[in-house]
């Protein structure tokens, strides 16, 4: 309970501060533990960044999973909906995940926990595709529409929901 609470204001510091700036002393003052529990169950900077990253994956996989509805299609739109929302209220500034590779292009846990998190989101449209080849354009649209949002906003989105559709036609 304690490492999700902690995990949890990581979270919301790294997407405040970004992955550079912030000291541990100011990840330690967000987290609003003291130093020796934080490094009680995060050691490290490095831990502390895999950690906000894997809560904001379960937060964001969760969030995705629950707009299931009677169609395929019909969840699939429903998902980018979603996005849109979330990117709106918790990703103004664009993706984390590809924030923090970006922070850490040569530490492997760190892309290890990006690489998953990116083929989980795969592994997610591939159920609801039914197809990969499908699935693969979809992703891709969601990685696109995630990283223009901070650039772009909403128009992004209207675009990517037209793109969508025209993917999915009649299907």
């Amino acid at each position: 309970m304690i490492e999700q609470q902690i995990a949890a204001q990581l979270e919301q510091a790294f997407s405040d501060y970004g992955f550079t700036e912030p000291s541990v002393a100011k990840l330690q003052k967000a987290s609003g533990v003291s130093l020796r529990t934080l490094y009680r169950y995060f050691p490290s900077k490095e831990s502390m960044v895999i950690g906000a990253l894997q809560h904001r994956h379960a937060r964001y996989i969760e969030l995705l999973s629950a707009e299931q509805t009677t169609t395929r299609k019909d969840s699939l739109l429903a998902i980018f909906s979603q996005l849109e929302q979330w990117m709106q209220t918790q990703a103004p500034k664009g993706c984390m995940s590809m924030s923090a590779l970006a922070a850490y292009p040569d530490n492997s846990l760190i892309s290890e926990a990006v690489k998953q998190h990116k083929q989980d989101l795969l592994a997610l449209f591939v159920t609801l595709c039914g197809d990969e080849a499908l699935a693969m354009q979809v992703f891709l649209l969601h990685e696109g529409l995630s990283a223009a949002w901070p650039v772009i906003g909403a128009s992004s989105f209207e675009t990517a929901q037209l793109t969508l559709e025209q993917l999915l036609g009649n299907w």
